[in-house]
């Protein structure tokens, strides 16, 4: 790699972004060397020069976003963020890797102030970034007005070879190209070299050329050192407005170290020895380590106090459009602010015992109330609008030139659709959500687990929901999703039993505003329970309630969720004309149930009542807690079968009488 003339408080500027990172991982003897001494010029040209940031307020609204998507590389983002002025101490590098430090082995944005979105596993923050965009294309088209621009940031990302292998990758670049994201940016760290080897073992296509069949403009940089070329490229990325921009920018992995351009130095501490001779070739003392040279210090701190004043400008200009508009202001507010309209819940469906329907469409029912009175409520379906019953109507989607509308069509890429979700969320000023069949959940879950760990206020609607789906068959219908996704910790999964708990259920999700909720809705129609005779569906938010009490002291508890609520209330009819006391809990959701203290939970399933028979068409796995020893489980331990929903439930003994018989079985059996 050519050598370039560099202004000397730029050359030990990137040297101490270098060294601070390989100081950071040779001290934790863990981590990922390679990255920021091949990408540190870029990330630093790409800091000093365009972004648009205020460290003392790492949430300003209108910064620029930067993402790496390469979250390997971590020990390159907490170099800049503590030498730029972010609250991230010196302390706090040196404990990098370590059991509570804020400086972990890829980067969370729940805990380090300035990390944006939560990467490491490749190619989620790629699809994060497009969602970031997305948000700013949105946000900016709805709230903008002539003068007053209170949206107009740029997304960037560093971006690597094993991204861009990613699938997810693919889908999200397709979907960016498609909508013209031109305020998309990504520096692609094209270095050659993976965790096992040569790219050129598996990846050997013309990346460029595969973007620009995207949509994508393509620059590329010969040369990772030289920083006129990298600043001329993000110039002209910023200058096409029509197209996201890949600019490759040809470095060498782990540059100036002995293992240099080799997979040695992608995942490896360097060792002492190499970490002193990799010092030397760039004149930097060896024997000093974590060591910020005055000069630097002081020149990367100015250059992150400008923040301040790009975001006092800012202010004024907020402050001028709140006087020019003042409704827009406040909708502006509450949108950033995670609050609802005043009002907001009284403009939800109530559904009547005469009226059967799918929950899917009390979901429907309810997001299209929704959104007309949370205007900055934008979501989409994986090309399954017409069956998740998401707004589904094309001449009002997000398009180039259509920003202002709030309907994507993600198109069949569910794991591009989980990833740019948690990338509208985490830009905030949106209420986000994304639809399919819950089968296909299993395409999201990667990017489900992150919304999860990050606490992303994502809502998944995830319809035809078991065998009931009938007819397209076992690869259609799910069984063990819902136990799966019950088993991601901060999800909130709710499989709500009628069309008014589907309501009470996009109650819990408006409102929650740590983690993500999934809605579990039948494709089938139910039947709507009669609220004057049954406990009303507003206690959902208990996750698990009385639904129906026995007549007398209950000897046996029937647990319902979903289509087969319906199920266990008739066979409670049954069993109580035959004189066998029978209360019915409704259980929505574990999630919601486990966050009740003890004492409700002891008084919606009493722990001297063993006769309790829960019934789901799942797998049984996880429901012994609920039913104890003494109780049984109705589920599906097997793959469906193609046929007529009905007759598929029947099959497989979702019918009263199987319920009324199991029951009775229960409570015949006293040895259990």
């Amino acid at each position: 790699m050519a050598s370039h003339t560099l202004n000397p408080i730029d050359e030990r500027s990137i040297n101490t972004i270098r060294f601070l990172s390989v100081d950071m991982v040779q001290q934790a003897n863990s981590g990922h060397p390679g990255l920021p001494l091949g990408a540190a010029p870029m990330a630093y040209v790409l800091w000093s020069k365009f972004l648009r940031f205020n460290p003392r307020d790492p949430h300003w609204t209108n910064r620029d976003r930067f993402i790496l998507s390469a979250g390997h590389g971590s020990a390159l983002l907490y170099s800049l963020l503590h030498l730029y002025g972010y609250d991230l101490p010196l302390e706090e590098i040196k404990r990098f890797r370590q059991v509570g430090s804020k400086t972990p082995g890829h980067p969370e944005s729940m805990l380090t102030p300035g990390v944006e979105v939560t990467t490491g596993p490749l190619g989620q923050g790629f699809g994060n970034g497009v969602g970031v965009a997305i948000a700013e294309a949105f946000l900016a088209a709805t709230f903008n007005r002539e003068g007053h621009s209170l949206i107009d940031h740029y997304t960037y990302g560093i971006v690597s070879d094993g991204d861009l292998m990613e699938g997810v990758a693919s889908e999200a670049a397709s979907l960016a190209g498609h909508l013209k994201l031109g305020k998309l940016i990504y520096l692609y760290d094209d270095n050659d070299i993976s965790l096992d080897g040569p790219t050129s073992l598996a990846f050997t296509e013309d990346v460029p050329a595969r973007f620009r069949a995207y949509g994508w403009q393509t620059l590329t940089v010969a040369d990772g050192n030289d920083m006129q070329a990298i600043e001329d490229a993000i110039r002209e990325a910023q200058a096409d407005k029509e197209h996201p921009t890949l600019i490759s920018v040809k470095t060498i992995i782990g540059y100036g170290s002995p293992q240099a351009g080799t997979s040695k130095v992608h995942g490896s501490a360097l060792g002492e020895d190499n970490v002193k001779k990799t010092k030397t070739f760039f004149g930097w003392d060896p024997d000093k380590t974590f060591y910020i040279p005055d000069d630097v210090k002081t020149h990367l701190l100015e250059l992150g106090k400008k923040g301040a004043h790009l975001q006092e400008e800012w202010q004024g200009n907020l402050d001028a459009y709140t006087k020019s508009f003042p409704n827009e202001a406040k909708q502006f507010d509450l949108a950033f602010s995670g609050k609802l309209p005043e009002g907001w819940e009284k403009e939800l469906p109530v559904f009547g015992s005469e009226e059967a329907l799918a929950t899917r469409q009390a979901s429907g029912k309810s997001l299209e109330a929704l959104k007309k009175i949370v205007p900055w409520m934008i979501g989409g379906s994986a090309d399954l609008a017409s069956s998740t019953e998401t707004p589904k109507n094309g001449d009002v989607s997000f398009q180039p030139g259509q920003y202002q509308n709030s309907n994507i069509w993600f198109g069949v890429r569910e794991h591009a659709m989980g990833a740019i979700l948690n990338g509208m969320a985490t830009h905030r000023g949106v209420r986000v959500y994304g639809g399919t069949f819950l089968t296909f959940s299993d395409y999201m879950r990667g990017a489900i687990r992150l919304a999860a760990l990050t606490e992303a206020p994502v809502t998944y609607i995830f319809t035809h929901d078991s065998i009931g789906l009938g007819e397209d068959g076992p690869t259609h219908q799910p069984v063990e999703h819902v136990t799966a996704l019950r088993a991601i910790p901060n999800l909130t999964v709710i499989r709500p039993g009628d069309a008014n708990e589907t309501v009470a259920a996009w109650r819990i999700a408006m409102t929650s505003l740590k983690g993500p909720v999934a809605l579990i809705l039948t494709r089938q129609k139910i039947p709507t329970l009669d609220q004057t005779k049954y406990a009303p569906a507003s206690n959902l938010e208990k996750g698990a309630y009385i639904l129906s009490e026995a007549n007398g002291a209950p000897t046996l508890i029937l647990i319902g969720t979903g289509s087969e609520l319906q199920l266990v209330v008739q066979a409670q009819e049954r069993l109580q004309a035959e004189g066998i006391p029978t209360r019915v809990v409704s259980m929505p959701s574990w999630e919601l149930f486990e966050q009740q203290d003890q004492a409700y939970k002891d008084t919606v399933f009493p722990p001297t009542i063993h006769k309790r028979l829960a019934v789901e068409a799942g797998i049984t796995l996880a429901w012994y807690k609920y039913v104890t020893t003494g109780g049984a489980v109705i589920g599906i331990d097997r793959f469906g079968e193609s046929g007529p929903g009905e007759e598929v439930l029947k099959h497989f003994g979702f019918t009263v009488d199987h319920v009324y018989n199991r029951a009775k079985a229960l409570v015949k059996n006293d040895g259990q």
